[in-house]
């Protein structure tokens, strides 16, 4: 199907849906949690019986606590079976969670999603690997279905698209995104306290775990490559859990002369999970930091990808230069 036929059957699907599951990805971001809440009232403004799950061993970056999560589900309902799932911003299944349960009930599942390496997991797809956002997506989505744009839905929406845009910053950001977020501004968002949310009520623990990502950083080729890692002593000194990591990627990012940042740090130990998640960052054109990650069972963007792993650290750190290596002779080649 093309783009335009992608977009009207997933209009379908949601208008006649009576029954719906939403998930996203573990370790969700802004643009994860946006969706997610904004589906979710536009859902219930629909008539419909919805519901939303995150999985149980992701825990909630600090910095969203603002949000309206509270009647999130931490387990799989009961009745998954009866229930149509809508994946948000999920590049493939497996980013659901170790608990694959919901995605296997599901009586079918709706995919909707900016990744460009997206599986298209989903009975219906809808993949827009141009868009700012998923939540730039669903933007369009709820105005098809003449969802009245409230002050709450507008606001879950805008979090979504400043966040997955790097505060406007990022190359992502095009035209149709400024103007949707200023129709987001007029129907209610608060630009103003949802920037002081987000970016200036920081804890104290973040910073310390900035520094120690930043005395654990590998320099590599000339520092063009920048490995860093937080592990679970790590976290224990700053007095920081690991939801407070999200972000510290992004301070590495910064430095000069920098292509590819990767940010390697370990959940706390459960048998259920992975021992190691590592973030992956490039502000250089030529790469594609999301192939990267592929290799080693993630995905993401070209821009910002990541994965689970269970080697160790220095494993990683040697995989990682080969890789990145690797991409830089596939493009002189």
């Amino acid at each position: 199907m093309n783009q335009a036929t992608d977009f009207d059957a997933m209009v379908r699907a949601l208008r006649d849906a009576e029954r719906l599951l939403l998930v996203t990805h573990e370790s969700p971001d802004g643009d994860a949690l946006g969706s997610l809440v904004a589906m979710k009232l536009a859902c219930e403004q629909l008539g419909k019986d919805v519901v939303a799950y995150l999985t149980p061993e992701t825990g909630l970056p600090r910095e969203y606590a603002f949000m309206d999560l509270a009647d999130v589900l931490r387990a799989p309902p009961e009745d998954c079976e009866s229930r149509i799932l809508v994946a948000l911003d999920c590049a493939n299944a497996r980013r659901i969670g170790p608990d694959q349960s919901a995605h296997e009930r599901a009586s079918s599942i709706l995919n909707i999603d900016h990744h460009h390496d997206n599986s298209r997991f989903g009975d219906v797809n809808l993949v827009i690997a141009d868009a700012s956002s998923t939540a730039e997506i669903l933007a369009d989505l709820l105005a098809a279905l003449e969802i009245d744009l409230t002050p709450s839905l507008a606001e879950a929406l805008y979090i979504g698209v400043l966040t997955d845009t790097g505060r406007f910053q990022y190359s992502n950001t095009t035209p149709k995104t400024l103007r949707l977020a200023a129709d987001l501004l007029e129907a209610g968002a608060d630009a103003h306290r949802i920037f002081q949310d987000l970016y200036e009520s920081i804890e104290l623990g973040k910073f310390r775990l900035l520094g120690r990502a930043l005395e654990n950083a590998t320099l590599l080729d000339e520092g063009r490559l920048i490995v860093a890692s937080l592990s679970r002593e790590d976290f224990a000194r700053a007095g920081a859990d690991e939801p407070l990591a999200e972000g510290i990627i992004d301070y590495l990012r910064a430095v000069a002369g920098t292509d590819m940042v990767a940010l390697i740090r370990e959940p706390p130990l459960d048998g259920s999970l992975p021992l190691r998640k590592a973030s992956l960052r490039t502000t250089h054109s030529g790469l594609d930091v999301s192939a990267i990650a592929r290799q080693f069972g993630g995905g993401g963007h070209r821009q910002a990808a990541g994965f689970s792993t269970d080697q160790d650290v220095d494993e990683l750190i040697v995989a990682l230069q080969a890789a990145y290596q690797g991409q830089l002779d596939e493009q002189a080649a």
